[in-house]
């Protein structure tokens, strides 16, 4: 036996259905263009690896910023 008419839930159903899977695509491309520009914009992405890195550390480098330049072309 075949069911052809759709009852009224169903289309309620499918119309919310349908707004929650846009939502979720939405999202995905939200975090997914985030991460491109992310990616793209080529600052120094390192990770804590409970390693001690000078470079990820900013007393250092403000240390280093202060440091007068010194060239052996100026002597």
């Amino acid at each position: 036996m075949l069911f052809t008419r759709e009852h009224e839930l169903h289309k309620r159903r499918w119309g919310r259905n349908a707004g929650l899977g846009l939502t979720l695509v939405a999202f995905a491309a939200l975090v997914f263009s985030l991460t491109i520009v992310k990616i793209q914009g080529g600052d120094m992405m390192q990770g804590f690896d409970y390693a001690y890195r000078p470079e990820l550390d900013p007393a250092v480098n403000t240390q280093l910023a202060r440091q007068p330049a010194t060239t052996e072309a100026s002597e």
